[in-house]
């Protein structure tokens, strides 16, 4: 049975993956920083599954993460680099503060954690890894700017990944969602989703479920050709 370490997982797009690959038969790690009842509850419901507090955007919590899973399952095949935080605001606003907490939880997380997992991954010749990126990190999106840097950065990141490891078995992946219904776009008003709805070419929101799905397919034995790709799970919208 594989193992999958999902960060930020507590809720979103993170707890539906979680759910999806233990519907699949993977043990999963779910890991949270904060949200330790909802992590807790989603471990609960779970086949497989326990949850795992650490900050992935520091050394020590990267590897304490990935020490946990080894410990508890004895291996970590696939491993899903969701954590993230998003804000708003015009540059003239955004402060340098806010400029290191975006790198640091997007980005840095992705960088400590895929350099964790993929020595476990080198020495079993397979590995899957899966970053989640945005839209916003093609396109760019106004008054976003150190979000979609940031998530710009990440897709830098897995393409360069992608040719270090693919020698080793090991393919890396992103998605870059687009407008998804969970609590990081609940601030949207409604005249906010239906602009957007009508932008989108498939007219509608997307789901937690809908990425989840695309992660699932890039972990999977089928795409073992797929590497250093952007899937945009997005409706067609950029």
């Amino acid at each position: 049975m594989k193992t999958v370490v999902i960060t930020g997982a507590s809720r979103g797009i993170g707890a539906e993956t979680a759910r999806l690959f233990s519907k699949n038969g993977y043990n999963v790690v779910i890991n949270y920083n904060k949200s330790e009842q909802a992590a807790f509850k989603l471990a609960s419901e779970l086949e497989n599954a326990v949850a795992v507090k650490a900050d992935v955007s520091t050394e020590g919590g990267a590897k304490f993460l990935i020490d946990e899973a080894l410990r508890i399952f004895g291996s970590v095949d696939v491993l899903v680099n969701n954590a993230g935080v998003s804000m708003k605001k015009m540059l003239c606003d955004t402060t340098l503060d806010d400029w290191k907490r975006h790198f640091e939880i997007n980005v840095e997380s992705v960088f400590l954690c895929s350099k964790a997992a993929s020595e476990i991954m080198v020495r079993n010749k397979w590995g899957r890894i899966i970053n989640v990126s945005s839209m916003w990190g093609i396109k760019g999106g106004s008054c976003e700017v150190c979000y979609s840097a940031a998530k710009a950065a990440v897709i830098g990141f897995t393409k360069a990944l992608a040719r270090e490891l693919g020698p080793s078995g090991i393919t890396v992946n992103a998605v870059a969602p687009g407008l998804i219904d969970t609590d990081m776009n609940a601030d949207l008003t409604k005249e906010d989703k239906e602009m957007i709805i009508d932008e989108t070419p498939v007219s509608r929101i997307g789901t937690a479920a809908d990425v989840a799905l695309a992660i699932l397919y890039l972990a999977s034995d089928g795409a073992s050709f797929v590497t250093a790709q952007v899937i945009s799970a997005d409706g067609g919208l950029i």
